[in-house]
């Protein structure tokens, strides 16, 4: 008998207004959505299709204005600022397609960053965790590079190392791959693969139908609703396409 996975996103009837001068703009228009631990999710649609609202709504940096939200069964529709603030700390791990470091900051201390909000963790803890996941991401021997020093494809690594600190629950990436060369998109989506893997629940937003190709489901918005939310009945391997591009040029 196969075991039941805990739910990590249960979403229900999830509506989203915005106000446009005199118009009122629908963006989410009743989302049903459930995404169960080990999960690894494409969220896709074209531009205004709702999907970077529902992005914004699950990394609780916005709420809704109706339905229900649980992020690893706790109600987040009803939590101030601060409670939303605290979730996405302990919850929560963000990686964007500016890989948003801080540019006088060396490697180490970007991914430490997370950490300082967790007053629970010491200073010598918040560095052995940062050196575990750049050691996890491939970055052992950069850790104390700054950004500058680093291509695109290693600044993104030093941004999934952050977004695991944590120890996240739920991973969300936003168009991750965006800045990247083919190669190097297929380096950063065989190292997503290689996390989920391993247990990591992910859900990465992207207009690339190649770059959904390599996750098990895609959820695929339209004017505020899903309009498709189907598993894959294979999906692609990151490492094998990437062994399949020709040679690089010296």
């Amino acid at each position: 008998m196969k075991a039941h996975k805990k739910t990590i996103i249960s979403v229900t009837g999830l509506k989203k207004y915005f106000r446009v001068g005199e118009v009122i703009v629908q963006a989410l228009r009743g989302i049903d959505l459930s995404i169960e631990e080990g999960e690894f999710v494409a969220i896709m649609g074209a531009s205004g299709s709702g999907k970077s609202t529902m992005l914004n709504i699950l990394g609780c940096l916005d709420q809704p204005s109706e339905g229900t939200y649980l992020l690893d069964g706790t109600d987040v529709s009803g939590l101030s600022k601060n409670e939303l603030a605290r979730l996405r700390n302990l919850k929560l791990g963000f990686v964007f397609q500016s890989y948003n470091l801080l540019p006088r900051t060396s490697a180490l201390e970007n991914v430490e960053l997370p950490l300082f909000y967790n007053h629970a963790i010491r200073a010598r803890e918040r560095r052995e965790r940062a050196e575990a996941a750049l050691g996890a991401v491939g970055l052992a021997d950069r850790m104390h590079h700054m950004p500058n020093q680093l291509s695109g494809g290693q600044q993104q690594r030093v941004a999934i190392a952050r977004s695991l600190v944590n120890d996240p629950v739920l991973i969300l990436a936003d168009e991750a791959t965006g800045n990247l060369d083919t190669r190097t998109s297929y380096e950063i989506m065989a190292l997503f693969q290689e996390l989920n893997e391993k247990g990591k629940t992910i859900v990465f937003v992207t207009h690339e139908p190649e770059i959904a190709e390599f996750m098990g489901r895609n959820v695929v918005f339209r004017d505020g609703n899903i309009v498709k939310q189907n598993p894959l009945l294979k999906r692609n391997s990151a490492m094998e396409m990437l062994k399949a591009l020709p040679p690089e040029n010296d």
